[in-house]
């Protein structure tokens, strides 16, 4: 069994309980709630609602019901300024339109498969090739661009949203209907956590995550934030993209980020693989003991001291520099997303899993669940 198919007992504090609701505002425990509001329609006029969870600290996060999406995520910095530390839309309209996966619940296989072809019990299976010859983050019409069904609630007194969607056999290729739920929660302890859960009635390949744009400054470009990630070795890729298998020692790279190093200390070094990326587009193999939460990664942005560290169960992560943003999107307030504006840490199984057998398997059987976690905590580095 996969080591992201979780005992419950082994998510300790992630059961959902209910709470009373109050109109469109729902109250989970002294200063933090959850507000409910309309965020628009999508073409075929379905209802697009925005849910914001509120902690008793301030901080905020706002999810909408279409792609399971983070809108924003507002912290404070050293002077208690709260500002917003995600790129995306100021409305649904951008969402709806051609972009980066901004904020996203990828999905059914979020990163790429190569050629978009895998085999599950001697039946190979094809997917839609939307990225060159690959398959990348579902298809052409992933779990980012669907209506999700949507409720309140409370986990563990903090505030909460829990997103449901149903992929039918078949959709974009995959065998098996799949039965997913995420639930985000914002505790006092300012951590966002994303729970993703999923059943399937027939064995396919689920690998999920969240496609959120990190700029901690709230503006320019992210390479003066310092990062720290929590791995020896990465996996390498060919010129698609594709990790042929190997996993590589991060020693004497531009990859390794063992100690605290800018982003852009070394992005733009000679290295086969950064040209390949144009920059950072890689999957990390955690350093792991256990299967439960452990520190993927810490970034700090020097100039506001904002902080987030990525927790997970999941047994690596993908540290991507916002290469291919190119200027042409007009995101929040007008901003101009040019390229390493934004960074993701999309913690994840590896890329092209169902094709590696070495790899950590991605494959879901009856009767098993889906289960992991990850949690983005925000807080604040005092200045030096």
């Amino acid at each position: 069994m996969s080591s992201r198919i979780l005992r419950a007992a082994m998510i300790a504090g992630l059961l959902v309980t209910a709470s009373c609701s109050t109109g469109g505002r729902r109250e989970t425990g002294e200063g933090t709630k959850v507000n409910k509001e309309s965020f628009g329609k999508t073409a075929d006029g379905a209802a697009i609602d925005i849910y914001t969870l509120r902690n008793k600290n301030g901080v905020e996060a706002r999810i909408i019901n279409y792609g399971a999406i983070v809108v924003s995520i507002k912290t404070p910095d050293r002077q208690g300024n709260l500002g917003d530390v995600t790129l995306g839309f100021d409305s649904l309209d951008g969402y709806l339109g051609e972009q980066p996966y901004f904020g996203a619940v990828v999905g059914r296989y979020g990163n790429r498969i190569g050629k978009g072809l895998f085999k599950l019990g001697g039946v190979e299976y094809k997917l839609a090739r939307n990225n060159g010859e690959n398959h990348l983050h579902g298809g052409i019409k992933g779990f980012d661009k669907v209506v999700w069904e949507a409720n309140e609630t409370s986990v563990d007194g903090a505030p909460g949203v829990e997103l449901r969607y149903l992929s039918k056999d078949g959709e974009e290729g995959y065998p098996g209907n799949l039965n997913t739920k995420v639930t985000y929660s914002l505790s006092d302890n300012n951590e966002l956590r994303i729970h993703y859960e999923a059943t399937t009635d027939k064995t396919t390949v689920v690998n999920l995550t969240n496609h959120t744009y990190f700029n901690l400054a709230g503006k320019g470009d992210i390479l003066g934030h310092v990062l720290t990630i929590n791995a020896d070795r990465f996996t390498p890729v060919d010129g698609g993209l594709i990790p042929p298998g190997e996993l590589k020692s991060v020693e004497g790279t531009p990859f390794d980020f063992r100690k605290p190093t800018p982003i852009g200390a070394r992005i733009n070094d000679k290295d086969e693989q950064l040209e390949r990326g144009k920059g950072y587009d890689h999957n990390f193999v955690l350093n792991r003991s256990g299967e439960g939460l452990t520190l993927a990664a810490r970034v700090v942005e020097p100039e506001t001291g904002r902080v987030v560290e990525t927790l997970t169960t999941e047994p690596g992560i993908q540290f991507y520099t916002g290469n291919f943003l190119d200027g042409t999107i007009r995101g929040k307030g007008g901003q101009v997303y040019g390229p390493r504006t934004g960074f993701c840490l999309e913690t994840q199984h590896f890329p092209d899993s169902p094709n590696q057998p070495d790899f950590p398997s991605v494959t879901l059987a009856q009767g098993e669940r889906y289960d992991t976690t990850t949690v983005f905590r925000f807080s604040v580095e005092a200045s030096r």
